[in-house]
């Protein structure tokens, strides 16, 4: 075994060892008779700012659940963007005693083993972010999936560009009747990635935008991958980028970075599109320097999560939880722009 494998197995016993510190001797079978709700939140990456608001906000909102009759703990892991390693966590909170677990997938092609595991341990699984096949999800009558529908960002994100680039024909720089774009995509095969790329371009082109591709650039979803991405591209292309899409905000405040670095004028650089609607992206909009988002309402998402876990572990009805197929809860994205980020912002 490596010198990293032995590193990585003391820090997976010493995390079951804290968990199982922490629940104070109640062992499963008394889960219900304890009034001790348990709860597993496993990410697919520490890294990710827009699922790091998301975790902090479901956990504000599970605490404040907390009653002279229920008390909850909530543990908080990353499966560092290995689904074996995520896999392997979720097994480690199973067996120090879960409740219920709240799984944003690695692989979203990939869930059969925590399925498989929750099933055999009766322990209701709401996946978040990452929607799995529906297949997956028909496996059993305890398992859920929080999220949005990635189609209406994409649809969003191209409404909002068409609607500004009719209002400010400028953006046309060369004056050549169309506009030249890069895209920035997420990840090779993310159904997110894919929905928000064709959407976006396509409702675009509906809207009677004429457009010319520059180049599509895979970023990860990463703020510093999409600055190295975009600076090559100013390098290849210079002046004659005119929109930059981005399958969401980090990328996009990547490509901002990078037209900084190469000292452009704001007048100078391409328009700049994202979605989820971080503060940063937010704060560029009203700034200028990005010229709108698609909010991803992490809140509205965080509440549904924290209600669903408390009435599955309570055993409660939640018929009326607005349920699709007493499966899926699709929050709405918002569009944001120059018009309206104040209110985002909460000024």
């Amino acid at each position: 075994m490596s010198r990293r494998d032995v590193k990585k197995n003391m820090i997976a016993w010493l995390c079951v060892w804290v968990f199982l510190i922490s629940l104070t001797g109640c062992g499963k079978q008394d889960t219900k008779a304890d009034h001790m709700l348990r709860v597993g939140v496993v990410t697919y990456t520490p890294d990710d700012p827009f699922i790091n608001a998301m975790t902090d906000i479901i956990k504000s909102n599970l605490k404040a659940k907390e009653s002279n009759t229920m008390k909850v703990i909530v543990s908080v892991r990353s499966g560092d963007n290995d689904q074996q390693e995520q896999d392997e966590i979720v097994e480690e909170m199973i067996d120090a005693g879960c409740d219920v677990l709240c799984v944003n997938l690695v692989d979203r092609t990939a869930p059969s083993n925590i399925v498989r595991m929750a099933r055999q341990n009766d322990i209701p699984v709401i996946f978040f972010n990452r929607e799995p096949v529906q297949e997956d999800l028909l496996q059993w009558d305890k398992l859920f999936y929080v999220g949005c529908d990635a189609a209406q960002s994409g649809e969003m994100q191209g409404e909002i560009a068409a609607e500004y680039i009719k209002n400010h024909p400028e953006v046309d720089k060369n004056g050549d009747g169309k506009i030249q774009y890069v895209l920035l995509e997420g990840e090779a095969g993310h159904q997110d990635a894919i929905s928000r790329t064709d959407l976006s371009v396509k409702t675009m082109i509906e809207n009677e935008i004429e457009l010319e591709k520059l180049s599509y650039q895979f970023a990860d979803w990463n703020r510093a991958q999409a600055e190295n991405r975009v600076s090559q591209l100013i390098d290849q292309y210079g002046s004659e980028i005119e929109l930059i899409l981005s399958n969401n905000d980090e990328m996009a405040l990547g490509a901002v970075e990078a037209y900084k670095n190469a000292s452009y004028r704001q007048a100078e650089r391409p328009i700049i599109f994202g979605i989820d609607g971080l503060t940063d992206a937010l704060e560029a909009v009203e700034h200028g320097t990005m010229q709108g988002t698609v909010y991803n309402d992490k809140e509205d998402q965080a509440r549904m999560i924290a209600l669903l876990t408390v009435a599955l572990f309570q055993g409660s009805d939640i018929e009326g939880y607005g349920l699709e197929d007493d499966i899926y809860y699709m929050s709405q994205y918002r569009k944001v722009d120059a018009d309206n980020v104040d209110t985002f912002l909460g000024k």
